[in-house]
């Protein structure tokens, strides 16, 4: 196939060629790259810079082309230099006004402007996958508020809690991932088209006219940023490395609490695989995998810095690269996200075991020392107080439910038997009524605001 810049050429390397060409990942631009010619066709007849027949041939052709290669009937050739010069040859073949479709653009805003509409619409994409994950999230939610569970800092136990409440720390978490990936999406809405090369046209184009056609906000300000910039391709790679994140850590969580030394949940056996030599074995394989891909997408943001950090204005080779990197990053977290959500769907809470956990590791230490407080002991003294029956509850192997009265009054007289019922577990949780907290009521108002999220 030949090439757009030719011309000026004597001789080929088909090794350079193959270094050079991209078309084994841009050719997924396809759809991008007509809807950017069709409105690009548009604009030059509105501007009668070409006819409005030409234009007319020029649509018909591509509206053909994008048809013929969803269907399967034309096969994108694999031997292009990348998926612009396919189409533009391909069109060329069918009318030749299509010679006259790159009047006032050059590749340089076409790719910027074809990877800016893709990435929109993978922001898209994946922001409803994250919504469905909030939604698996939220309905397990609403069916343990009363799942009294261990809180943990350090891994020690720490607090009672509830599962509801420690889901709807995701939740919180996966919402402004959300946000995140919006606030990338307005940076993406900025056309490129009509920058040309790096200096404009001489051409009486109308840059709004084309970038409204395309849904874009409005053309960017400035030429040389218009066909150099790819900082909104770093945006979207960090909302992509902070939602992986967000997502190895449940991850994790999940990976342990599966296991049984903990047991608080049961992964379906369709997200788990065997081992080939120890038959016992259910091994959390989607979790694990989920938590490995962390390191694959943190590394394509450190690639696309790294690309961008020495590059001088205006277009350079280098940019080539950034395509990958957010095509690979898109594809794993859209795959991540898709299979969590039945993951988290078809988990087993096992609240029993959670109940159990919550027994067995002074996590209403704290309400006991809140008890003395509120009988006008300073906090620091009941603190320490409290720490003191603790110890002693190791020793004796007592719980502080099951300590006697008797002991409980050896370390203060101001302990009576409602001690029993300030460090009852259920008791801790349904009083910790402070907005953002564990008790059923305030879990329920935090799982109706993400109710009300998901309505808007």
């Amino acid at each position: 196939m030949s090439k757009l810049w030719e011309g000026r050429f004597n001789g080929e390397n088909t090794l350079t060629d193959k270094f050079n060409a991209s078309i084994s990942f841009d050719s997924r631009m396809y759809k991008e790259d007509i809807e950017g010619s069709i409105a690009h066709a548009k604009m030059l007849a509105k501007q009668g810079i070409i006819t409005h027949g030409d234009a007319e041939s020029i649509i018909k052709g591509l509206t053909e082309i994008y048809t013929e290669i969803e269907n399967g009937s034309l096969k994108i050739d694999m031997s292009a230099e990348d998926i612009h010069t396919f189409i533009e040859q391909e069109l060329t073949k069918r009318t030749d006004a299509g010679k006259k479709l790159h009047t006032a653009r050059s590749r340089n805003d076409q790719v910027a402007l074809d990877l800016r509409m893709h990435l929109k619409n993978q922001t898209d994409e994946i922001i409803n996958l994250i919504k469905n994950l909030i939604i698996a999230l939220n309905e397990k939610a609403k069916q343990n508020i009363n799942t009294v569970m261990p809180g943990y800092t350090h891994m020690q136990r720490a607090q009672p809690v509830t599962f509801a409440h420690h889901l709807l720390a995701y939740e919180a978490m996966l919402i402004r991932d959300c946000q995140r990936f919006a606030d990338a999406q307005k940076r993406m809405n900025i056309s490129p088209i009509g920058s040309c090369a790096l200096a404009g046209t001489t051409y009486d184009t109308d840059r709004f006219y084309e970038a409204g056609l395309l849904g874009f906000e409005k053309p960017c300000e400035n030429s040389l940023d218009g066909v150099s910039d790819r900082d909104f391709c770093v945006d979207f790679l960090s909302a992509c490395a902070l939602l992986i994140t967000h997502l190895s850590r449940f991850a994790e969580e999940i990976i342990y609490w599966s296991g049984s030394e903990f047991g608080f949940v049961t992964v379906s056996d369709s997200f788990s695989t065997g081992s080939s030599i120890m038959p016992q074995k259910k091994n959390p394989d989607v979790a694990e995998l989920v938590r490995g891909k962390t390191g694959r997408i943190f590394g394509n943001l450190m690639g696309m810095l790294t690309v961008l950090k020495g590059l001088p204005l205006a277009y350079n080779k280098d940019l080539q690269e950034d395509k990958e990197f957010v095509f690979d990053s898109a594809d794993t977290i859209k795959n991540c996200l898709e299979i969590f959500a039945h993951m988290i769907t078809e988990m087993k809470v096992n609240g029993e075991k959670m109940r159990q956990a919550a027994s067995a590791g002074f996590i209403n230490a704290t309400d006991c020392a809140d008890y003395l407080a509120k009988k006008g002991i300073p906090f620091r003294d009941a603190y320490k107080i409290t720490g003191r029956i603790v110890n002693e509850c190791i020793k004796t192997g007592h719980t502080l439910e099951t300590l006697p009265i008797e002991k409980y009054k050896e370390f203060s007289t101001a302990f009576d038997a409602g001690v029993y019922d300030a460090i009852n577990l259920e008791n801790c949780v349904s009083r910790r009524t402070s907005y953002g907290g564990p008790s059923p009521e305030a879990v329920k108002t935090q799982i109706e605001i993400v109710d009300r999220y998901l309505s808007e």
